[in-house]
């Protein structure tokens, strides 16, 4: 609990030093399996979440670790997070926190 309280804020504090403009994107950086697998509310949040939001990529990479890496200008990157502390919940509230809302739906009639 102690660890997931200042996982939170270093979050917080992370997001105080960019302005959300500074954020053009991100991308998840993950393992396929291994890790994540042990990580089954991660992975929900990868597998089920992630890909229905704006400016938001996942990228598979053989033994990664689970990270959130936001992007500025010219894939510039601004900052990592680390997601395996985090419960699926707490990982749509952060990127949701630095400014990225889910596509809309685009059904056709």
């Amino acid at each position: 609990m102690k660890l997931i309280l200042v996982t939170l804020c270093v979050i917080l504090a992370t997001a105080a030093a960019y302005e959300q403009s500074d954020i053009i994107s991100a991308r998840i950086e993950t393992c396929r399996g291994c890790s994540l697998n042990r990580l089954p509310e991660v992975k929900r949040f990868v597998m089920d979440d992630a890909p229905f939001y704006e400016r938001l990529q996942v990228k598979f990479i053989s033994g990664a670790p689970p990270e959130l890496v936001l992007l500025g200008n010219d894939d510039r990157e601004l900052e990592r997070i680390l997601l395996s502390e985090l419960s699926r919940q707490e990982c749509n509230e952060l990127v949701q926190a630095r400014g990225f809302t889910k596509k809309k739906d685009n059904k056709e009639l």
